[in-house]
């Protein structure tokens, strides 16, 4: 069983109106920087933040009368816990929603807010999975899976529709794969409208669940991704079928050119992704040459990123290209040494964030003093600036931070 074209075309006609019609953006100065054509498919921008929408509407308008009557359950993280409970909300169906006990604050509380009954349960993914299946059995509910069903791959699929509306010269379509449903809609799509476009997927280094199955190999080890709405341990049946059938590669990223991507995206499109999201632009900075010279649609698949760790992956980003350092400043503990300190870091241009002076606890001489020093710079040879002023006035200084400027300590 598979999902065939007609489907997808008429979970399009049904899904008008029902969620955003995203836009195809070209993203200009990533094109400049990665060699290619690219543009942007902006999931992102949709009513609960990712393409989940589509599936989850186009699975629970397609219910029985009684099946709609009795509820339905479903097991996320977030993104399909949030498309199934708006939707649900929308149309006057019961919802459970059962997440991880690690599912993200923010996530929950927006499933929560869809006024969907909320459960958190299970360390894993999978053993909140097998609670959902027990609750579906005990309270007589319909599950509804998050990718491994033929209705969640039609409404996924339009996706590829809309692309190729909007650039129907695409050469090649970046997707990242969880379990498959986005990738194997769109390449449905694609390769029946050009069996030249290549299809290329995307799996963090830490979940190639689908490329190991493919592949007949074990390399995945699991863990903490940054890319939490594609770390899926067991891809789907339906949709490994189809990805072996018609998507071209799949690539492997490094947990940080995923967060390198994200970082990218804020910075240079003012677009805000998470790491599932940003996969398929973590793809194109891994290896920008197998794209160079291409006309390149990279999904932006959802924004749901927890703000807390947005920050702290933008300030790394800052650290990592030399515009934020940490400074330890040896020092004479007497008056006026850190207006001096302070004199010569505003003369080299740099601002101080924070300072940190503490006599008592580092393993320092009794008349000398530690201060570290935050400080925003240019680039990491104006860090090199900074240190060496401080040198050569004689302030033994080393940098703390992991920068590309290490080397000017």
């Amino acid at each position: 069983m598979t999902t065939t074209l007609e489907e997808i075309r008429s979970a399009a006609d049904r899904l008008r109106g029902q969620i955003v019609r995203t836009p195809l953006v070209r993203a200009g100065r990533l094109s400049e920087q990665l060699g290619c054509e690219l543009f942007l498919k902006l999931e992102n921008l949709q009513h609960t933040g990712s393409f989940k929408d589509r599936g989850a509407y186009i699975r629970l308008t397609n219910l029985s009368k009684d099946e709609a009557k009795r509820g339905v359950i479903a097991m996320s993280a977030g993104n399909h816990a949030q498309g199934v409970a708006y939707h649900a909300q929308r149309l006057g169906i019961p919802a459970t929603i059962v997440m991880p006990e690690f599912a993200p604050f923010s996530k929950v509380e927006r499933t929560r807010a869809f006024g969907a009954r909320i459960l958190q349960t299970g360390d894993t993914l999978d053993a909140s999975a097998e609670a959902a299946y027990q609750i579906a059995e005990e309270e007589n509910l319909t599950f509804v899976h998050p990718f491994d069903d033929t209705d969640v791959i039609a409404g996924q699929g339009t996706v590829g529709l809309e692309i190729l509306e909007d650039c129907p010269d695409v050469e090649a379509i970046i997707v990242p794969i969880g379990g498959g449903g986005l990738m194997s809609g769109v390449a449905t799509v694609a390769k029946d409208a050009n069996p030249s476009v290549q299809m290329i997927g995307v799996e963090s280094e830490l979940f190639p669940s689908m490329s190991d199955s493919i592949k007949g190999v074990k390399t995945m080890t699991g863990g903490q991704s940054l890319a939490d709405g594609i770390a899926v341990k067991v891809p789907g049946k339906l949709t490994r079928a189809i990805i072996d059938k018609l998507v071209d590669d799949i690539a492997i990223v490094a947990e940080s050119d995923i967060e390198s991507a994200i970082q990218r995206l804020a910075e240079e499109q003012k677009l805000i992704a998470e790491g599932a999201g940003a996969a398929g632009v973590a793809a194109l900075l891994a290896n920008p040459k197998r794209f160079a010279g291409r006309k390149v649609v990279a999904v932006i698949c959802g924004g749901n990123i927890d703000l807390k760790l947005l920050s702290s992956i933008l300030t790394r980003g800052l650290i990592r290209d030399g515009r934020m350092v940490r400074l330890r400043i040896g020092i004479i503990d007497r008056p006026g040494v850190l207006a001096r300190i302070a004199s010569l870091i505003g003369k080299t241009g740099s601002n101080i964030i924070e300072v940190y002076h503490q006599r008592l606890f580092y393993d320092v001489p009794a008349k000398q003093a530690e201060v570290d020093v935050v400080l925003e710079t240019r680039n990491s040879e104006h860090v090199g600036e900074v240190v060496s002023s401080l040198k050569a006035d004689g302030f033994p200084t080393r940098i703390l931070s992991d920068i590309s400027a290490q080397g000017t300590q």
